[in-house]
């Protein structure tokens, strides 16, 4: 009998068919099961990697036609930048060479300017002012910007639009990703929109701002005090946490959806994701842009966007041209442009405030083309998709009860078994790679993987498989009496880990995460063919229906796995420099597990159409012992390699005094104190003699900020994990930090004292301020800010105000008024601490000895600092 003739017989009332072997397919052969696996692994580096790393020719000056972004130019212009050397705030090569050499490149570019059709007009603006960063107070003297304005002469428009980019750099890096590629970028920009016959309507400001790594300090001045800041109403700002590759939209408005239509329609690669944005602003990654000054000191709009390949160069010296691809620049530089002759004609800039759409949710599709949609529109999608998804089950389930000996009763009370299986699979894929880092910790053997990131399948990938599939493989197993054909109860499954998707989408979206977006991904790829299936009625005919959902698994499982790999590339590097306080190893572990489940939901189940799948069970646990074994017994597992994937060492010399309320010295000592970047702290430290070393713990349980001279918010952040090494000869800093009291007054209500201080040092220096509360004295006014005065940081309260120079004659006066009730002032009542740094500087002989020792795959940043304590 026909599978049709059965059919007809259950329609034509002859009862339940007992007979249902019939749907029972053949099952495969086992070996066909780990080439399953093979398959898809296969297809992720066939497809996903040649995609993720495809970059457009570079077009060369000659080549090039007019109105087009030339890559070899703006490289040129890079390599030149570049040769300047570390430019860091207040030295020569930031204030001065820097600045002539943008102002030569615009002068240069001034000489073929259209001036029939535009004007330019250049500002080179030095600024001062403070801002709230983290929990301290930045205060800033003579940061500069050079500042250019490009406006259309036939434009009435008062809206400009903000290009933002920065020309500083860190200590000892050339900065070539971060972020003179962006710089490079911006004026050949400005080259191609000054020198090209088009027609925009707004003005267009080329912020190169001079100080940004020391704390987003100079867009702040240029965003609250500049002349043309008020008309900027919509800012695209660029920067880096790597160097080459594909440049990522990573944030964009805030309540501003439009923003994303314009990248959208003008960007030739696309390459974006909410993902990425929630990520950064939750936190995760140890950076921050002036993105974020803009928008919260300037209220306007804008795009974020980044260099975030080859993150492990980042901040080094060899963040050099030469790692930088030249299709890289063009890759960038084309969609900037695009995007900055969008905005430039957009009429929302007109009345900004017009168009605050809220939020939007947007992602490229392995850089082929650029999917964004509001917020609303992706909560309607999100509830539709699992409504239907949900009464699609239903559907199904009715089919296996009509084509079965079961009740629909009975096919639900399957269904819930296999959930709580599923379910079980779930929590054991997050689980076991989770372990496996855990345990890799605790060992002293975190960051494997850093170097070697085809570890990750043997420790990560392969267990999340193994806990994803195995509950299943041994419930199918365990079935005596095959009351429901193995194909529903494999399609049960499925629909099991539709439901767990859709009460995650729910979740996500009742919490108002946009990230949910590729949960709803998964689910329509599963529920278009489960349509297909139930009106061809492969539903019902042996493993039909398999192909079926196979064939549209690859949409989601490319775009999933492309995701996955795209937070991998960028937040490994940064594992490497987020300090040692938290165990990275269990985020890229819980990230691996995450991008596995949603890869392989709807495919690990698959596993059981092929005779005995135990085999693929055991095979991905050989490999994983294997790879434990390569990871925590070979070099293969050492997570660093000179110049690629080196070893951040960040130290001070410091020498510290400590003053007494009548001006005796209770302490004076030197040593090396140690910011530890990564998780292994000071084990990969062969070679270096670290004879005598604590920890700062017990420091910072006795004196105010551990009486240690932290040198920004992560130094600060990291204070407890830090280590201070005694040196016996003493350490001389070439400029002294000094704290002069220059006069106390006791005002007239008798209960206020005011204190005038003089602080002098070098370019760098920090204040720690900590009032007496065991007496009950408080701040009331002083000459900083009053907004972080009203908002002290938390308890214990120690106000960290961070001071950094232009200028080369670092010289501060400060009064700080007290209160206290009964107003005597003839006992201690405050505590000063005053850090300064000499950064550029490498110490003495001592300490230039000392910086030798460590290994060759080590990049020290190191200079002499000075800590001074004050009670007065």
């Amino acid at each position: 009998m026909s599978d049709k003739d059965r059919l007809l017989d259950k329609e034509a009332g002859k009862g339940p068919i007992k007979d249902i072997a019939w749907k029972d397919a053949t099952k495969a052969p086992w070996y066909f099961g780990t080439g399953f696996i093979i398959f898809w692994m296969l297809l992720f580096f066939a497809v996903v990697i040649p995609l993720f790393y495809r970059l457009p020719a570079a077009l060369s000056i000659e080549d090039g036609q007019t109105g087009e972004f030339i890559g070899e130019r703006a490289y040129n212009t890079l390599n030149n930048l570049v040769n300047i050397g570390p430019k860091v705030l207040g030295t020569d090569a930031n204030e001065v060479d820097a600045v002539l050499f943008l102002l030569n490149e615009i002068a240069d570019i001034t000489k073929n300017l259209l001036t029939d059709r535009y004007t330019i007009e250049i500002d080179v603006q030095k600024t001062s002012g403070a801002h709230i960063y983290s929990n301290m107070l930045e205060v800033y003297r003579e940061a500069q910007n050079v500042v250019v304005k490009l406006s259309p002469k036939n434009s009435t428009s008062d809206s400009y639009l903000l290009l933002n980019s920065h020309y500083d750099t860190v200590l000892t890096s050339p900065g070539a990703g971060d972020d003179g590629f962006m710089v490079a970028v911006m004026l050949e920009v400005l080259r191609v929109m000054a020198t090209t016959h088009q027609n925009f309507e707004h003005p267009i400001i080329f912020l190169f701002n001079g100080d940004e790594e020391m704390g987003l300090q100079a867009s702040h001045g240029f965003i609250t005090q500049h002349k043309w800041a008020a008309n900027c109403k919509a800012v695209i700002n660029l920067d880096a946490g790597g160097s080459g590759g594909r440049d990522i939209l990573f944030q964009t408005g805030p309540s501003h959806s439009w923003l994303a239509n314009y990248y959208k329609k003008s960007a030739k690669h696309p390459f974006a994701t909410t993902l990425a944005e929630e990520i950064f602003q939750a936190g995760l990654i140890p950076s921050d842009t002036d993105y974020r000054i803009f928008v919260e000191h300037g209220n306007i709009p804008g795009v974020d966007i980044s260099q975030f390949i080859n993150g492990y160069v980042y901040h080094t010296k060899y963040d050099r041209t030469d790692v930088i691809p030249r299709g890289s620049i063009q890759n960038t530089g084309d969609n900037v442009l695009g995007l900055v002759k969008a905005l430039a004609n957009a009429p929302e800039l007109r009345d900004i405030k017009d168009h605050e759409e809220g939020r939007a949710i947007f992602f490229d599709y392995l850089g082929l083309f650029f999917i964004s949609y509001s917020v609303e529109t992706g909560n309607i999608l999100n509830y539709s998709v699992v409504g239907v998804t949900l009464l699609l089950i239903f559907i199904s389930m009715f089919r296996m009860s009509a084509l079965s000996s079961l009740s629909c009763c009975q096919v639900i009370q399957q269904l819930i078994i296999t959930l709580i299986i599923q379910i079980i699979a779930f929590v054991l894929a997050l689980v076991l790679p989770i372990i496996v880092a855990y345990y890799f910790d605790s060992f002293g053997l975190s960051l494997t993987y850093f170097s070697s990131p085809y570890l990750l399948i043997g420790l990560y990938i392969f267990p999340s498989l193994i806990g994803l599939s195995l509950p299943l493989i041994l419930y199918c197993q365990s079935l005596q009496q095959n009351k429901l054909p193995t194909i529903y109860h494999l399609q049960l499954a499925l629909h099991s880990w539709a439901i767990i998707l859709s009460l995650l989408l729910l979740g996500m979206t009742s919490y108002g995460l946009r990230s949910g977006y590729f949960f709803t991904i998964s689910i329509i790829f599963y529920t278009i063919p489960l349509i297909i299936n139930l009106i061809t009625t492969f539903h019902d005919r042996g493993f039909s229906w398999a192909g079926t959902v196979m064939s549209f698994q690859v949409i989601p499982y490319l775009y999933i796995s492309s995701l996955i790999y795209t937070l991998y590339v960028a937040l490994t590097p940064t594992n490497g420099r987020a300090g040692s306080a938290s165990n990275p190893d269990i985020m890229t572990a819980g990230l691996t597990a995450l991008g596995t489940l949603l890869c392989f939901g709807f495919l690990a189940p698959l596993i059981n159409m092929f005779r005995r799948p135990s085999i693929v069970v055991f095979s991905l646990f050989l490999v994983s012992v294997v790879t434990m074994y390569l990871a925590s017994s070979t070099k293969i597992g050492f997570p660093y390699r000179p110049k690629t994937n080196t070893e951040r060492v960040m130290y001070q010399h410091v020498r510290r005094i400590f003053y007494e309320y009548d001006g005796t010295v209770s302490r004076d000592e030197s040593g090396y104190l140690f910011n530890f970047q990564d998780r292994r702290e000071e084990q990969p430290y062969a070679g270096v003699n670290l004879t005598g070393s604590v920890r700062t713990k017990s420091e910072c349980d006795k004196h105010m900020m551990c009486g240690l001279p932290y040198f920004d918010e992560r130094w600060v952040g990291n204070r407890f994990e830090g280590m201070w090494l005694p040196r016996e000869e003493p350490i001389v800093p070439p400029i002294p930090v000094t704290l002069e009291l220059l006069s106390k007054t006791v005002l007239d209500n008798n209960k206020t004292a005011r204190f005038e201080f003089r602080l002098k040092g070098p370019q760098y220096m920090s204040l720690y301020i900590q009032p007496n509360e065991d007496d009950f004295v408080s701040i009331s006014n002083w000459t900083f800010s009053q907004t972080y005065l009203e908002n002290p940081p938390p308890s214990p309260l120690t106000y960290h105000i961070y001071i950094s120079y232009g200028s080369k004659s670092p010289s501060l006066d400060f009064t700080l008024d007290l209160s206290k009730l009964n107003g005597n002032y003839e006992v201690p009542v405050l505590e000063i601490g005053a850090s300064g740094h000499c950064l550029g500087n490498k110490g003495d002989e001592i300490s230039q000895s000392f910086a030798t020792t460590f290994p060759h795959y080590a990049i020290v940043v190191d200079w002499p600092s000075t800590y001074k304590r004050y009670i007065f």
